[in-house]
Order: C-alpha cells, then structure tokens, then sequence
C-alpha cells in the first residue's frame, strides 16, 4: 500500500500513512505503529492531542493545529483499535521504515513539466 499528493507536506503524509493504515484493519486490533515522524508518535505519547481539543483545537501557541480532519479522523481509528506509536530512527537502517520510504519515493508524483 502506497501513495502520494502532488501538493503536500511531510506531516500530511505521515498522519495520512497511519490512517490507510488502521482503515485497512477489518476488524478492531492490537497494533504496534511504527513511525519516523516524532509528529505523528509524540502525538499520542505526549498526549498533545487532548491539550488540542481541550483548545478547541489551537496548539500551544494559540493557533489553529494543522491538518486538524486528519488528526480527527486518526483519533476516530485509535478508538476502533488499540494502537501502540513505536518511534524509529528515520534513513538509520530499519528494514520496514527503508522500505516505506522507498514505497514513498516511488509513489511520489513527478513535478509538472520535468
């Protein structure tokens, strides 16, 4: 499973990463999520995202958080399974992480009018 956005950031594509993820799960589960996004898992380790909502979802500098749907719809599948956020080293040599980016690389759409 691979994809990619032509207009997109990095963030956008990790949270996006782990919400194909977890929809792919036909049935609720334990999951261990690996990442390389320190976004993504400090997410849910720190528990940023109960400050979020708390702020009517405005991050600690007041304003509003980015990609809020995606963090939304992310939080809805964490409520369907039991997800652990594992962080990894990214470009470290971790066999799965080098395999997503290669999958991410390869999924990227090429740049108009290269």
């Amino acid at each position: 499973m691979a994809g990619g956005e032509e207009y997109t950031t990095n963030q956008r594509m990790e949270l996006l990463a782990a919400i194909y993820a977890l929809r792919a799960l036909k049935e609720p589960c334990r999951v261990r999520l690996f990442s390389d996004s320190a976004y993504l898992v400090n997410c849910f380790r720190q528990g940023w995202h109960r400050r979020w909502k708390a702020n009517g979802w405005r991050n600690s500098k007041q304003e509003p958080v980015h990609n809020r749907e995606l963090w939304e719809e992310l939080l809805r599948l964490t409520e369907v399974h039991r997800v652990d956020f594992e962080k990894v080293q990214g470009h470290a040599g971790h066999t799965w992480n080098e395999r997503c980016d290669t999958l991410a690389r390869a999924a990227t759409p090429s740049p108009r009018g290269r």
